[in-house]
């Protein structure tokens, strides 16, 4: 799998989203994609208590730990690569969480419009 090239949704060097705990579609703390990533897994977001239970809910459990695949679970504050659609999804239905624009991919922008990221920035 080769990465697309580390580009922000503003057009610079993409930041990192988190190295604790490690995100991003090839665990290496960037919201970094590829062709592969079929989720689009490019949006870093900022953890909230709102967003974590509207994910459980919709049966993605972000919160819960899960050992066997070294996923520690997530808390308010934590920062994770979204899938881009959950986050319109979560926009849409009034919950989604603050952004990191410098860590977020632009192929975020394939599915979500730079003026609805810039309103969680």
């Amino acid at each position: 799998m080769t990465p697309d090239p580390a580009l922000n949704v503003l057009g610079g060097p993409l930041a990192l989203c988190s190295a604790a705990p490690r995100t991003g579609f090839f665990r290496d703390g960037h919201c970094n994609t590829c062709t592969q990533d079929q989720g689009s897994h490019t949006v870093c977001a900022i953890m909230t208590a709102e967003f974590l239970a509207f994910s459980k809910y919709l049966g993605n459990d972000l919160s819960t730990p899960r050992p066997e695949f070294a996923f520690p679970g997530l808390k308010p504050g934590d920062r994770w690569c979204l899938c881009a659609g959950r986050f319109l999804q979560a926009h849409d239905e009034g919950c989604a969480p603050r952004l990191n624009l410098h860590a977020t991919h632009k192929r975020a922008l394939d599915i979500v419009p730079l003026s609805v990221l810039k309103r969680y920035a």
